[in-house]
């Protein structure tokens, strides 16, 4: 009895390693080809354009175009990019997570080296597609990189760490910083592509909010004849906790129970599906949620 119990938990180690590795690989895939995206996307977009994006990126680029236009000397992005990145990535190292800023580091690293070696393709000489689609191309692979547990570098690191360690709203200092950015690319480049560049910003930061919804938040307000069941399952999936208020149907005039809950917008499907399952009657009332003040559990990176 012992030789076999021993057995079965060295199978269950053995397999939760196997599912671990997997992991660990599908996420380094998944980070080499957001990285690879992203130097695609400066070369062929970017560059093209002549855009100034937002953020650390956005500095690099600018001092490379400065020393193109008025020193005529080629400074290499990864030469610019990768050692403004060490503070932030030393802040994320600290404070947000070891495994999320080795991570984010990688893609800082391999990104910057890819920038430097990938040729520039001219995809289109229209400065509207390229400030477009260049900004949702540039969002899908930072997208890729924050559903993974990492980021792009740079502003992401500063924002992610006020957000989680301060509960701070860093968009506004972020915003600022591009506005400084963007004027000082129109004073020396011309407001045309400081108004482009605005453009290529806003579709980026849409398409990521589409993307990536780790910091949106739903309100929940379940009525069932299930409550026990629906909490409980709610409590496993995401958790959060809840509150039950006794009420009354008034078609039918009988007790009803709801349970009021705010929960990430990522894990509002996969909830609704199993609430389901528990009660096919329930009606569950999803509520768009733009803030909240107290204890509200967020999954480490």
């Amino acid at each position: 009895m012992f030789v076999s119990s021993h057995r079965s938990r060295i199978r269950n180690m053995t397999a939760e390693k196997k599912n671990k590795l997997k992991k660990e690989i599908i996420t380094f895939i998944a980070l080499t080809a957001a990285a690879a995206i992203i130097a695609f996307n400066l070369n062929s977009f970017v560059q093209t354009g002549g855009l100034i994006p937002g953020g650390f990126s956005g500095f690099a680029v600018l001092v490379q175009q400065i020393g193109r236009q008025f020193l005529d000397i080629e400074i290499p992005y990864s030469v610019i990019y990768m050692p403004i990145n060490l503070i932030p990535a030393y802040i994320g190292f600290k404070y947000i997570g070891k495994k999320f800023t080795i991570y984010s580091f990688y893609v800082v690293f391999l990104s910057s080296l890819l920038t430097d070696i990938f040729p520039s393709v001219t995809i289109t000489s229209d400065l509207i597609l390229i400030s477009v689609f260049g900004g949702i191309l540039g969002s899908v692979a930072i997208s890729v990189c924050l559903i993974h547990g990492a980021s792009g570098g740079g502003t992401d690191f500063i924002s992610i760490y006020f957000s989680e360690k301060k509960g701070i709203d860093a968009w506004n200092y972020i915003l600022l910083s591009n506005v400084i950015l963007l004027t000082t690319a129109g004073l020396l480049f011309g407001f045309d592509i400081a108004l482009y560049s605005i453009i290529y910003q806003y579709a980026n930061t849409q398409v990521i909010q589409l993307l990536f919804k780790r910091y949106q938040k739903n309100t929940l307000l379940i009525i069932t004849s299930e409550p026990i069941q629906v909490y409980e399952k709610l409590r496993e999936l995401t958790h959060h906790d809840a509150t039950m208020i006794d009420g009354m149907g008034m078609y039918e005039g009988v007790t009803r129970h709801i349970l009021y809950s705010v929960v990430g917008r990522e894990e509002i499907d996969k909830l609704v599906s199993e609430i389901r399952k528990i009660d096919q009657k329930a009606f569950i009332n999803v509520l768009k949620t733009d803030q909240i003040s107290g204890r509200f559990y967020k999954r480490p990176y």
